[in-house]
C-alpha cells in the first residue's frame, strides 16, 4: 500500500464551492454597506479580498504542501504565541473594543482578530498531546488533567474578552478530539457537566448571554432590542420562499438586518436563493463534515486522525451554530459563517486549516 499523490477530489471539491460560492454571498451582502457606508465598504471588501482571499490562498497552498506530521514540532511554539497573541487585544492603543468586547488588534489599516489563530493552535497543540499519550488517555494524570489546562488555558484567555462563542466552539472540537483518542466516557461525562455548570454562571453574572436565552425561547420578547436581528432574519428567510428573490435581490440587508456581512449572511443568502439554495447550501455544509470525518478515519496515525476530526468539527460546528441561530433553531451567536462571511482573519484561518486537512488526506493510504 502507498499513500495518495493527491488530496481527496470531494474535499477539494465542496470547498472551492464553499469559497467561491461565499464570496458571490459576500459580495451581495455587502451591497447593503455599499449604499449606506461607502467607506465602511471599502475597508470590508479590501479586508475580505485582500487579506481573506489572498492570504488565505497562500496559507492554504502552503498547509497544503506541509506534510502535516511537521506541524507536531511546532505545536507547543505555535500555541504559546497564539495566546500571547491574543492577550494583545489588552494592551491599550492596541487592542480594539468593539461592541464592550476586546477582541482585535490594529495594524496600521487592518484590523485582525487574534482568536482566529488561537482556535487551529488550540487544535494543533491538543492533538499532539493526545497523540503523544496513546494508551495512557484513559489515566487522568495524561489524559483528563492536561485536557482540562490546556482547554482552560484557552477559555480563560478568550472569557477575558469576552467572547464565549468562540470558546464554545473551540469546547466542543475540543471534546470531539478527547473522544476520538480512547478517552473514558466518564471523563466525558465529567467534562460536559463542568461545561453546562460553567456556562449557567456565565449566564448568571453576563446579561447579554441571559438576553441571548431569552431571545431564543420568545423570539417576540423586546422585538426593537434583543429579539430585532433574529426578527429580521426570519423575515429575510421568509421572503425567500422557495426560490428566492434572486442574486444581488435582498430587500433586508439594506439597513434593516443587522451585519448583512458577517452575523446574518446566511439570512441575506436565504432571501435570495430561498429555502432550495439555502438546503443546498447546508448539504454542501454536510458533505464536507461527513468527508473530513472520513479522511480522520482512515489517516495513518493517531495524530493526523486527531488533526483531522479537530478541524472538521471546528468548522461545521461553528457554520451550523450560525444557520441555526439564523432560523432561531439555536440561540443567537456572533459567530461568522466559515468560507462566507466577513472576516479577513477568520477565512484566512479557515483556508489554511483546510489546507492542513486534505494534507492529512494524501497522506490516506490506497
Amino acid at each position: 500500500m502507498r499513500s495518495r499523490s493527491h488530496s481527496d477530489r470531494i474535499l477539494l471539491i465542496t470547498l472551492f464551492i464553499l469559497v467561491v460560492g461565499g464570496l458571490f454571498i459576500f459580495l451581495s451582502a455587502s451591497l447593503g454597506l455599499l449604499a449606506y457606508k461607502g467607506e465602511k465598504f471599502a475597508d470590508v471588501a479590501r479586508s475580505q479580498l485582500l487579506f481573506g482571499i489572498g492570504g488565505g490562498t497562500i496559507a492554504f497552498l502552503i498547509a497544503l504542501k506541509t506534510p502535516y506530521r511537521v506541524w507536531r514540532r511546532f505545536s507547543l511554539f505555535l500555541f504559546v504565541a497564539s495566546v500571547i497573541f491574543t492577550l494583545m487585544v489588552f494592551i491599550p492603543h492596541v487592542g480594539l473594543t468593539l461592541n464592550g468586547a476586546r477582541r482585535w488588534i490594529s495594524i496600521g489599516s487592518l484590523t485582525i482578530q487574534p482568536s482566529e489563530f488561537l482556535k487551529i493552535a488550540y487544535i494543533l497543540y491538543l492533538a499532539t498531546w493526545l497523540s503523544g499519550a496513546k494508551s495512557k488517555i484513559k489515566d487522568i494524570r495524561y489524559g483528563l488533567i492536561p485536557f482540562g489546562i490546556i482547554t482552560a488555558i484557552t477559555g480563560a484567555v478568550l472569557l477575558l474578552q469576552p467572547d464565549t462563542d468562540t470558546f464554545a466552539i473551540i469546547a466542543v472540537s475540543g471534546i470531539a478530539m478527547f473522544l476520538a483518542a480512547g478517552a473514558r466516557l466518564r471523563d466525558i461525562a465529567i467534562i460536559v457537566l463542568t461545561g453546562i455548570l460553567g456556562l449557567a454562571i456565565l449566564v448568571a453574572y453576563r446579561p447579554y448571554l441571559a438576553d441571548r436565552f431569552t431571545t431564543f425561547l420568545n423570539p417576540n420578547d423586546d422585538p426593537r432590542g434583543s429579539s430585532y436581528q433574529i426578527r429580521q432574519s426570519l423575515l429575510a428567510v421568509g421572503a425567500g420562499e422557495l426560490v428566492g428573490r434572486g442574486f444581488g435581490q435582498s430587500i433586508q440587508k439594506f439597513g434593516k438586518l443587522p451585519e448583512p456581512t458577517s452575523d446574518s449572511i446566511f439570512s441575506v443568502f436565504a432571501e435570495e436563493f430561498g429555502f432550495l439554495g439555502s438546503a443546498s447550501l447546508v448539504i454542501v455544509y454536510l458533505i464536507f463534515a461527513l468527508r473530513g470525518l472520513w479522511v480522520a478515519a482512515r489517516s495513518p496515525d493517531l495524530f493526523g486522525a486527531l488533526l483531522a476530526t479537530g478541524i472538521i468539527v471546528l468548522i461545521t460546528t461553528q457554520s451550523f451554530l450560525n444557520i441555526g441561530s439564523m432560523l432561531a433553531l439555536l440561540p443567537l451567536s456572533g459567530l461568522p459563517l466559515v468560507f462566507v462571511s466577513h472576516g479577513g482573519s477568520a477565512l484566512l484561518v479557515a483556508l489554511g486549516a483546510a489546507g492542513i486537512l486534505l494534507s492529512v488526506s494524501r497522506s490516506i493510504k490506497t
